[in-house]
């Protein structure tokens, strides 16, 4: 069957691709790590080929999101100013002549001192994560950069980044702290961390310390020290958010969780340890919002 439109969600280390039929249904999936990063030479159209099987289907529209659309990608995309509707986001498109490839622009917002914060493929997933795009509402993107976004007004509102799960790779594998840490779960740990993070504040650095202390002093095990280290930075970004949420009004909202279902778990039991409730979203949202994305453009009828 010859697909309506093929969606490519096109990151840093990998690429996703998905046929869709007429009715929006996924009928084919396809991953490799070709992500931007991996690409040498500016060989896209190459890359494109390979994921898709050695040929690229005659008369198919292509649209993709994610790094793909950055500086270092096929075509940089720009990105639009939030609050921006989901409808200005699939007018914006950028095109690659050969092949006829759209590729989904990025957004940028600034926080309360003025500071750019900028997102390319989280938009996507928003877009796909949601049943009602219109209400005002929270949503959450677990990732190596953490994203809450605000959506409202059938748009993103504004979003903040942490970069939470870079973070912890880097602590993990190249600080002291993962050194003591063996590979185990340890749920208990995991909730000591996330109850130390939502104490912390401003003296994260400070906290950071003590999954080496306690580990030392063997009030910590060290199957736990990577969960508790998990817990204690997931715990700090979730009181980081307050102050975000509050300037945007947005306390009372519901939250949506997209993303891993593995880490939107994560996420959900730190939240309900603060006392906030959230919901994991669906795990397709990149590919549905590609096909929302590819009507609304009118890549497909």
């Amino acid at each position: 069957m010859k697909p309506a439109l093929i969606g490519i969600d096109w990151g840093t280390t990998a690429a996703r691709a998905f046929r869709f039929d007429a009715s929006g249904g996924v009928i084919g999936e396809h991953s490799a790590a070709l992500g931007v990063q991996k690409i040498e030479g500016g060989r896209f159209a190459d890359a494109l080929k390979a994921l898709l099987g050695g040929k690229i289907p005659s008369g198919t529209p292509l649209i993709a999101s994610g790094m793909i659309g950055s500086r270092q990608g096929w075509l940089e995309a720009p990105y639009l100013q939030c609050p921006v509707e989901f409808g200005a986001i699939a007018r914006a498109l950028t095109r690659v002549a050969d092949p006829p490839l759209a590729i989904v622009p990025g957004l940028i917002c600034r926080d309360a001192d003025d500071v750019p914060d900028v997102m390319r493929g989280e938009e996507t997933q928003i877009l796909g994560g949601l049943e009602d795009s219109g209400e005002r509402q929270l949503v959450v993107l677990p990732g190596t950069h953490c994203k809450w976004a605000l959506v409202e007004a059938g748009g993103v509102g504004t979003f903040a980044t942490f970069m939470t799960g870079e973070l912890y790779s880097l602590l993990r594998e190249h600080s002291i702290l993962g050194r003591l840490a063996t590979p185990a779960a340890d749920r208990a740990a995991f909730e000591r961390g996330i109850h130390a993070g939502l104490r912390t504040g401003a003296s994260l650095l400070h906290a950071l310390f003590s999954a080496r202390t306690l580990a030392l002093t063997g009030e910590l095990a060290p199957a736990g020290v990577a969960d508790y280290l998990s817990g204690l930075l997931l715990g700090a970004e979730i009181a980081a958010a307050r102050p975000w949420i509050e300037r945007g009004g947005a306390r009372t909202l519901s939250i949506t969780l997209i993303g891993d279902a593995m880490l939107c778990e994560r996420y959900r039991l730190a939240m309900a340890i603060d006392g906030i409730e959230a919901r994991i979203g669906p795990v397709d949202a990149a590919a549905r919002g590609l096909w929302r994305l590819g009507q609304q453009a009118e890549l497909v009828r």
